[in-house]
């Protein structure tokens, strides 16, 4: 059973889970997207999401928090500088796990998170993507296409 199990341990100890946890964060706000294992990507999800939702609102308290979880001040500055105003408009869901395969060397479960608003491959669809109206009444009728005379109309005049 599973009971008040919340967080992965992922095999290390507190200190050693928080700093590892903290390195990574630090790279994916700096890379925007790293290669790593599908449970550290989730364990990793979990630390760094509250985080960017905390740099949406740029406070002295905000960035005290997150300072004190992430640890390196050039990660905190990007992070409210460049990522807050990226992602200012979505209400959540900040990154993306993808799975990339098994590890060659001991067979682990690889994965990539990434940052979703700095990937342009899949934000290029959705943003060409074109509302349309639909109406259930009818639309305007075509207007009645003018007369053209012809030579036939013509030879019978004369």
């Amino acid at each position: 059973m599973r009971h008040g199990k919340k967080i992965n341990h992922l095999g290390r100890k507190t200190a050693h889970r928080k700093s590892m946890l903290a390195n990574m964060a630090c790279s994916l706000i700096e890379h925007k997207r790293i290669n790593t294992t599908v449970a550290k990507a989730k364990a990793l999800k979990q630390f760094v999401e509250p985080m960017i939702t905390k740099s949406k609102e740029d406070t002295t308290h905000n960035r005290r928090i997150v300072m004190a979880r992430l640890r390196q001040k050039g990660a905190v500055a990007e992070l409210f500088r460049d990522v807050a105003a990226k992602v200012a408009d979505r209400p959540g869901g900040y990154t993306r796990i993808i799975k990339l395969g098994n590890r060659l060397g001991d067979n682990a479960d690889m994965a990539m998170i990434e940052l979703v608003d700095y990937n342009e491959i899949y934000n290029a669809g959705k943003k060409a993507k074109k509302t349309t109206r639909r109406s259930r009444r009818g639309g305007a009728k075509p207007a009645a296409a003018p007369v053209v005379e012809t030579k036939a109309t013509n030879e019978e005049e004369e």
